[in-house]
């Protein structure tokens, strides 16, 4: 196949940092020619910001000669030293390979590197034209032998190889988060490919790399809508698929199914996140995903009218078991999997105490805060109030349920015990069970406001002391 470049009036670009600069010149003056390949180049051509992970092909030297060149740069990592693929600072170096499909999975590949290739046989392992595309960063030539720049211009998936693209079955999910990161459309033959490729072989660590792309991508239901499309929802994730099909409350969403609704909530939560910590981003984003899952089972029409009564709790078990399909628990120590539970079980809590705001006390607020971040509570539970028709609900009910948790600082965690083991043991309260039934009273005593200080906990210890022990 030629290889073509792009014509001049592609965009151009700096190189992306020195060291690629000097690997290029380094490998070029031994004789080969580094290109910077796939993402990078892709997001240029977009207008993307700059990523600082790049990749590049090294073509004309073999790998001994590569790795001595490379080791010359700075520290060299092999990534995978069989086929030749190493890590410089940020730069992922490798020759140009091939791949031959050998077992079932992402691992069962034989990986071959080769340098006597040609750029468009390099390019034809590719998954989409898009991400076909080549840059040299010593003369400015793009190579796009597949024609993907045009498909960036029409805003279109297309697979670079039908024959051996559904080897690898992770590309169907690749395609699905770059429709909903860069607005794609799937071109119809290989949406149509996608559909036929199994996807049972995918381990949960592999899925969940996708799916938090497509959690993160600008407008997040793009994505959803086309995985729905494609089949991907009903084998991979069918607590989401069973939302399909599901009557919505016409109250709150005359126009679609529950369905439609989450993918509103979604794209909601996602405009709600950028200043949280990542593991708290995961949190809302699956708490958003998961919130309804609970109506398929309790949906009922009742006198006359739709309704999913306790759906909330009934939704902890589905959500459960998709976040388990995405082996989904702690980030960086912070318990995801705790807070996406407690979200879909209590995310009707600040509309329902607004209702009956003079009511409610500060040790109910206290107490939820045990089972949920109420913060991240809020923020998923209004997405899930503006996914509603519009003008028909008090939105304003998240913002006072978050103000009310702030005042009394347990937005994000319930308030510390004032009164310890130690201060019953100077008390004289010998250790045993009593210590731990003295504890829990005063603490409830503490969630009820009844107890402020350490003062009022002794005194709260001393007139439990002076009751006779429960039997």
């Amino acid at each position: 196949m030629t290889e073509i470049t792009v014509p001049p009036s592609a965009p151009s670009r700096d190189m992306p940092n020195s060291l690629v600069n000097r690997l290029a010149t380094a490998v070029r003056a031994a004789g080969g020619r580094a290109l910077i390949v796939g993402g990078w180049v892709r997001d240029t051509l977009l207008g993307l910001p700059e990523s600082t992970n790049v990749d590049v092909e090294v073509f004309g030297l073999p790998g001994d000669r590569l790795r001595a060149l490379l080791e010359t740069l700075g520290r060299v990592e092999a990534v995978g030293e069989s086929f030749q693929v190493y890590k410089i600072g940020d730069v992922d170096v490798s020759l140009p390979r091939r791949d031959s499909k050998a077992g079932r999975g992402h691992r069962g590949f034989v990986v071959t590197g080769d340098p006597d290739m040609s750029i468009a046989e390099a390019a034809r392992r590719r998954d989409f034209t898009i991400n076909a595309m080549s840059w040299d960063p010593l003369t400015g030539e793009y190579f796009d032998p597949f024609d993907g720049r045009a498909d960036l211009d029409r805003r279109l998936l297309r697979v670079v190889d039908p024959q051996t693209f559904g080897d690898d079955s992770l590309r169907v999910l690749r395609g699905v988060q770059f429709a909903a990161r860069f607005a794609f459309t799937f071109e119809p033959a290989t949406a149509a490919l996608c559909r036929d490729i199994p996807l049972d072989d995918l381990p949960p660590e592999r899925v969940w790399g996708e799916f938090e792309k497509l959690l993160f991508a600008p407008k997040p239901s793009i994505g959803f809508a086309i995985a729905m499309d494609l089949g991907v929802i009903a084998t991979l994730f069918p607590e989401l698929h069973a939302l399909a099909g599901c009557p919505q409350e016409p109250e709150w969403h005359p126009e679609g199914d529950v369905w439609v609704h989450n993918l509103q909530v979604i794209d909601g939560a996602r405009t709600r996140v950028d200043d949280l910590p990542r593991p708290q981003q995961i949190a809302v984003m699956l708490g958003a995903v998961c919130h309804d899952l609970g109506k398929p089972a309790t949906t009922r029409f009742l006198d006359g009218r739709i309704r999913s009564l306790d759906h909330e709790e009934q939704g902890v078990a589905p959500a459960s078991a998709l976040l388990d399909r995405l082996n989904v628990n702690a980030f960086d120590g912070y318990d995801v999997r705790r807070q996406v539970l407690g979200i879909t079980a209590q995310h009707l809590k600040p509309g329902s105490w607004f209702k009956v705001r003079d009511e409610v006390g500060d040790g109910a607020f206290r107490r939820l805060a045990h089972k949920v971040d109420l913060e991240l509570l809020a923020r998923v539970a209004k997405s899930d109030c503006e996914g509603r028709q519009p003008g028909q609900f008090d939105c304003s009910a998240m913002d006072w349920f978050l103000e009310r948790a702030r005042a009394l600082g347990v937005e994000h965690r319930p308030p510390p015990p004032i009164l310890l083991g130690r201060h019953l043991l100077a008390l004289g309260v010998k250790p045993g069970p009593r210590v731990g039934e003295i504890l829990k009273a005063v603490y409830e005593q503490q969630m009820d406001g009844a107890v402020a200080n350490l003062d009022e906990a002794i005194a709260a210890a001393q007139a439990r002391l002076n009751q006779a022990p429960s039997s």
